[in-house]
């Protein structure tokens, strides 16, 4: 059976690091807890670290956090829909915004409940994905300082999550300055400013983040200690927090080209025949997970000698060449894996979650 380890001190060692970081820059943060898919016992590690600030964007994981620990702080991080706008006032302390109607209904809502629900509005800085418009900003802010049961503390952005633009000191700058416009404009304070995910972090560390601009949203490099930029560790981090373990339930030597005519497989993939493959052998294994529990493209395999030839819904196949490992029935191997990978996996209901 596949199973996936989550381990605890290579978290913490992780998260000491950018606490450290952050501090020093006199910078607040959040910890993105989307990526663990509401796992009870993940999210309570996470807690457990000290941090009071968790932030998701299914409101059902932050209904877990608040069951966990109801002084942790939640942050609802995606546009609210129409039919989670009560949830979201029961159970996230603030949300991120960017509609006018929705805001009049978390108002109304807060009002019922005798809340008062506080909202972060969302900027528009390139990406084209949420946001407010620059241009629309000040008309935007005019209508929503009215609301009851709404305090509005913050203006945010996003990058690099959809189109892949990447945050730049001159983004944030832009950022700032609408801080400023609309404090002068209304009167009003603005204390947060978050300027972005774990996309930032780069920036951060080069000291290029401009006054004003006070908080961050960090899920992946907490989990990873990936720059972003570079795609690569970032020094004093730990790049496997999590890692995937698969038991071989089948090993034999067979023709390495498929028998038969060929036709698209469940995937809609036809395969292209290399002819100078014809007569050989090699040894494949089967392993005890598929496309049902992650992409092979998300799986890490640069300490093995073999290749993924492809997956079924519930089977991933390897070509072992010889088996020069001697690799048995029964024998686990083990996969680091990239972001969306960790995140199908933990999405999975059939990959067991251990704690190490």
């Amino acid at each position: 059976m596949a199973y996936l380890k989550f381990y605890k001190d290579k978290l913490h060692h992780n998260y000491n690091f950018l606490e450290t970081m952050f501090k020093s820059n006199g910078l607040k943060w959040g910890i993105v807890s989307k990526l663990l898919c509401g796992n009870r016992h993940y999210i309570k590690e996470v807690i457990d670290l000290g941090i009071k600030e968790i932030h998701d964007s299914r409101i059902s994981n932050l209904k877990i956090v608040k069951e966990i620990d109801p002084d942790t702080l939640t942050v609802y991080i995606k546009p609210p829909a129409k039919l989670s706008i009560s949830d979201i006032v029961r159970y996230a302390d603030i949300s991120m915004n960017t509609e006018f109607h929705t805001l009049q209904m978390l108002s109304d809502e807060a009002k019922k409940q005798d809340k008062v629900h506080r909202a972060i509005i969302m900027i528009e800085t390139g990406d084209l994905r949420e946001g407010v418009m620059g241009d629309n900003l000040v008309s935007f802010y005019e209508k929503v300082f009215e609301l009851p049961n709404l305090e509005i503390i913050g203006l945010g952005t996003n990058l690099n999550c959809l189109h892949g633009v990447m945050p730049s000191q001159d983004k944030l700058v832009q950022l700032s300055l609408y801080k400023q416009i609309i404090e002068l404009k209304f009167n009003r304070e603005i204390p947060l400013i978050s300027g972005g995910t774990s996309v930032t972090i780069p920036l951060i560390l080069n000291k290029q983040i401009p006054r004003g601009v006070n908080h961050f949203r960090i899920g992946e490099t907490l989990y990873f200690g990936t720059n972003l930029f570079t795609e690569e560790l970032i020094e004093g981090m730990k790049p496997d927090v999590f890692e995937l373990f698969t038991e071989i339930i089948e090993i034999t030597e067979k023709p390495m080209v498929p028998i038969g005519e060929l036709a698209a497989n469940p995937q809609g993939e036809i395969m292209k025949i290399d002819e100078s493959l014809y007569g050989k052998t090699s040894y494949r294994a089967i392993l005890d997970l598929g496309l049902l529990d992650i992409d092979p493209k998300y799986l890490i395999i640069d300490d093995y000698d073999f290749e993924i030839v492809g997956a079924s819904s519930d089977m991933l196949i390897l070509d072992l060449g010889e088996n020069v490992q001697k690799y048995k029935v029964g024998d686990l191997i083990s996969f680091k894996l990239k972001y969306m990978g960790a995140l199908q996996v933990l999405n999975s209901a059939y990959i067991e979650k251990r704690i190490d």
